[in-house]
């Protein structure tokens, strides 16, 4: 499958995704940022690039220049504010939040939690530190994702520990952010309808995120984390990315997060549905 180009600018793409970092929490107030020489190494940008994100990200308030710190993370007021005091609907909420490898799932997921005060769980994050050497004592590698080794026999497991999390925490009264790509998940009916199910049967209720952007975005998100589960992706990109659908969006009612350049923040996304969950009668909060 190809796909149409992507046309802004990389000092865009980066200052966005930078301000996803700071929005989700990863780089905190105060935080030091990498000389432009080491951001330019990560970001695989020349310094120039980087000097044009950086600036673009001190009009916004986001970074500041200090002596002898060099640049800082500068948190805006409003972000810091914003997040005084938790939500407690009278309804716990699921929020699974799905979408491919580098859409920014997880940064709009760690978003939404720090907005709301509610459970965040990443499954990379949860099972990770299990998965690798399972999969070395199975004869495969940490880093395998695509074999059929993860496919069939890692990879359920996974997603069973993830759901058994979420779960737990409904069970407490907790609501739940969880993130994940659910790209198999999302188009299965039986799996959705027995989401909704678990959600009905312990008094909660539950939201289907899908989180799209550019193959443009998605690569540089990937190049920049230098994980290694990303290997296989990176080093056979042109390739792996023909089976990236665009146009894919769960087999549900659902909401679609946009996360391009171009588009509002993440954590404006997040803002405009926290007010519809509060909007929702059912699940109000007290």
């Amino acid at each position: 499958m190809t796909h149409p180009q992507h046309t802004q600018p990389a000092h865009v793409r980066i200052a966005q995704a930078i301000r996803n970092d700071i929005e989700s929490g990863r780089l905190r107030d105060g935080q030091r940022l990498p000389t432009t020489r080491d951001m330019a190494q990560q970001w695989q940008a020349s310094q120039r690039t980087i000097t044009l994100a950086m600036e673009q990200l001190t009009a916004e308030g986001y970074i500041a220049t200090k002596d002898r710190s060099g640049r800082v993370v500068t948190t805006p007021l409003a972000l810091t504010s914003a997040m005084a005091s938790p939500i407690r609907p009278a309804r716990p909420r699921i929020v699974y939040v799905g979408g491919y490898p580098g859409s920014g799932k997880s940064e709009f997921g760690r978003t939404l939690a720090r907005e709301t005060g509610w459970a965040f769980i990443d499954k990379d994050t949860l099972s990770r530190p299990i998965i690798e050497p399972a999969l070395e004592d199975l004869g495969s590698t940490f880093d395998d994702r695509d074999s059929e080794i993860y496919v069939n026999r890692i990879r359920p497991r996974e997603y069973d520990a993830l759901a058994a999390v979420i779960q737990e925490n409904v069970e407490c009264g907790n609501s739940v952010v969880a993130a994940a790509p659910y790209l198999r998940e999302f188009n299965d009916r039986t799996w959705i309808d027995k989401a909704q199910a678990i959600a009905t049967n312990h008094g909660a209720d539950s939201t289907f995120v899908w989180v799209k952007c550019s193959v443009d975005t998605m690569l540089m998100y990937l190049r920049k984390r230098g994980a290694a589960r990303d290997n296989f992706k990176l080093s056979r990109w042109e390739e792996w990315s023909k089976g990236i659908d665009l146009s894919f969006r769960p087999a549900t009612e659902h909401l679609v997060v946009e996360n391009d350049p171009g588009n509002e923040s993440l954590r404006t996304q997040a803002l405009r549905m926290i007010e519809m969950f509060r909007r929702d009668p059912v699940s109000a909060s007290q």
